[in-house]
């Protein structure tokens, strides 16, 4: 099993996610230390080349310590107020732990519904993208100050999740109380045996699933284990490790005990499946200059388009066809119906003249595209 754990310095894209009990003391609130050591991690993968985000608990912690808010459940207007108070302090730390490396940060707030969404999720994943682009290593967090249960994912395993398969990760560490998936809860069955690595998710392991052991974590492993499902279907191994160590990722680099779920595909080949899937919801012909593009990798850009028909939405799949009406493949679009059809024929550059504001260049962006054959 040994052989087949993936090698975290290999991550080309590495999301990492702190649990709150590690992040703050009850006591004397934020660890700045442990942050500043993560801080050394993050540096490190950066230096090699990876893209870095990480997914934080910690506000409504942070918060309700400000405050002078005991220990105990908080409504749910104490809880938001809390984030609100906690948010921007944790904001504050890591920018402040990542800094010296010459690190720039990025908050980043989301709900459940701005995943659920195809254009809340094509608008986050641009955001994510233009941001690591650029060097910067965005903070997510769920935002707390405005989210009702509806609207939320409840724990930030999950959404570590979505946001691993949202950007394309092909790792996710999720930095816990645990160090691992064990057949039983190890704090009430000493018998327990964790672990190293899962291969695929079956009835038997999802049975195995225990309860949250910690007092500030609201994630237990039966989140951790959804959180695994929606990673390795994206494409991206997931790891549980104990993350109270100093420099967490450098001692699983060098082997710490871990459990690592195995991705199904790499990402790229998921999100291709994802959409290849999907029925279209209208149809975009292009002439032959866009068919010699889109074959070479290229995007498709709304120059190259001849007709678009069908009602559709943004983010929404649409059939590309050829000059002759042959299917080349689908895509997820990132206008509407009536706005791809006013800017059909146009360069790029005219579509801020046409539509009234600077949209996006490309009408199906290749990241969101998959060919036929």
């Amino acid at each position: 099993m040994a052989a087949l754990r993936p090698e975290i310095g290999k991550a080309r894209r590495l999301v990492v996610k702190i649990g709150s009990a590690l992040l703050v003391d009850r006591t004397t609130g934020l660890r700045r230390g442990w942050l500043a050591a993560l801080a050394e991690d993050v540096a490190a993968a950066k230096a090699r080349g990876a893209d870095v985000i990480l997914v934080s608990s910690g506000s409504i912690a942070l918060g309700r310590g400000v405050l002078g808010w005991p220990a105990g459940a908080l409504a749910l207007e104490q809880a938001q107020a809390a984030a609100a108070v906690g948010q921007i302090r944790l904001a504050q730390a890591y920018e402040e732990v990542l800094a010296p490396h010459g690190i720039t940060t990025a908050q980043v707030l989301v709900t459940l519904e701005d995943t659920a969404d195809r254009r809340r999720y094509l608008n986050s994943r641009a955001t994510l993208e233009t941001l690591l682009a650029a060097g910067v290593v965005p903070i997510v967090n769920e935002n707390d100050t405005v989210a009702t249960d509806e609207i939320r994912f409840g724990d930030n395993d999950r959404l570590a999740a979505q946001i691993a398969v949202t950007v394309g990760a092909d790792q996710l560490v999720l930095l816990s109380d645990v160090d691992g998936f064990y057949s039983a809860n190890p704090k009430e069955d000493p018998s327990a045996e964790r672990f190293e690595v899962v291969e695929r998710i079956t009835a038997r392991i999802e049975a195995m699933a225990g309860d949250p052991v910690s007092g500030l974590s609201k994630g237990g492993m039966k989140t951790k284990l959804m959180a695994a499902k929606t990673a390795v279907a994206g494409g991206c191994a997931m790891a549980i490790m104990e993350g109270s160590v100093a420099r967490p990722l450098s001692a699983l680099a060098a082997g710490a005990a871990c459990t690592w779920f195995l991705a199904d595909a790499d990402p790229q080949l998921a999100r291709k499946r994802w959409i290849a899937a999907m029925k279209p919801r209208g149809e975009v012909q292009v002439d032959a200059g866009a068919v010699t593009a889109l074959r070479g990798g290229k995007s498709l850009l709304p120059a190259g388009v001849r007709q678009v028909a069908g009602s559709f939405g943004r983010g929404e799949p649409v059939a590309i066809l050829g000059p002759g009406g042959e299917a080349l493949g689908k895509g997820l679009i990132r206008y509407t119906a009536a706005e791809a059809k006013a800017i059909a024929g146009h360069r790029s550059a005219e579509i801020e003249a046409i539509l009234g504001y600077a949209g996006r260049a490309a009408l199906v962006h290749r990241d969101d595209m998959v060919m036929d054959g």
